[in-house]
């Protein structure tokens, strides 16, 4: 009897790894991506491509191909978190944020044209604050449309704020006890607590959104005993989600264009058209 237990745990050691090994984020993405393509009703000729550093889905709209980044995907560990990296990207596309900094780069680089270098405009222009601040905005959109594309389907949409803790972090927020990307993952939390309090309520068993919880707890309780911060909660998010909403419509009202793709389309052009 003992030497059969003794050969059960040993197989059991080898095999654990092999089942453990079969798992590949990047193997994950072309599937997971076209469920939440499909639960989304989104354009279904939408495909996805695994890249080194950062994705570049500037020409999405002509190419059909979402770019997800290796990298970020290295923060996963199961399938819904793959889902979050995903829903994230998608966020930034349906959200138009490349069109949009392509039209913020070109009015800079219009206004800087004209100004000298220690101009006041120009050095707010160029202000690598400034630069961070619209970057954690656009994260921030794009997280919150991740939401309801994952709220959609299958998939944990608590996974959001377990990838983006998971991700590196300031110094001063590891100084203070907060998690990694503690502002953008509180955004994400908030967008949850009050558009989709079923999934909060069902949770997600990991460390890393245990540890968020001990973070975000004294923050909504403190929240919620005050009927002005309430009220003013409730506004803000009653707004993301109608924007949110609109945005999603919109992208699949044009069969994979934004808003924003549109404006630059259009804008170019106007300007390449013109004789002066």
């Amino acid at each position: 009897m003992k030497k059969f237990i003794v050969t059960i745990f040993i197989g059991a050691l080898f095999t654990a790894p092999a089942f453990a090994a079969t798992w590949s984020a990047a193997d994950r993405v072309s599937t997971v991506g076209a469920e939440i393509i499909s639960k989304n009703s989104l354009p279904a000729k939408t495909t996805f491509k695994v890249v080194n550093g950062a994705a570049d889905n500037s020409n999405t709209s002509l190419t059909n191909v979402i770019q997800i980044s290796s990298t970020d995907l290295s923060y996963t560990g199961n399938d819904s978190e793959v889902a979050a990296v995903i829903a994230n990207e998608m966020g930034h596309i349906i959200n138009g944020t490349y069109s949009k900094n392509k039209m913020r780069n070109a009015a800079k680089n219009a206004i800087l044209s004209k100004l000298s270098s220690d101009n006041i405009i120009s050095t707010a222009a160029n202000s690598e604050y400034v630069a961070n601040k619209t970057n954690l905005n656009d994260e921030k959109a794009a997280d919150i449309t991740g939401i309801d594309l994952l709220a959609k389907t299958g998939y944990n949409p608590l996974a959001m704020i377990v990838v983006i803790t998971k991700m590196p972090g300031s110094t001063l927020e590891a100084l203070q006890g907060k998690p990694s990307n503690s502002e953008r993952a509180m955004y994400v939390y908030d967008y949850l607590t009050y558009n989709y309090p079923s999934k909060v309520k069902a949770g997600y068993g990991c460390q890393e959104y245990r540890a968020f919880l001990t973070y975000a707890d004294p923050i909504v309780q403190e929240r919620n005993s005050s009927e002005k911060k309430l009220a003013k909660f409730n506004k803000e998010q009653e707004k993301n989600k109608a924007e949110r909403a609109k945005e999603i419509a919109k992208y699949k009202a044009t069969g994979g264009l934004s808003g924003w793709d549109a404006s630059y389309t259009i804008l170019k052009a106007l300007s390449e058209s013109t004789e002066n």
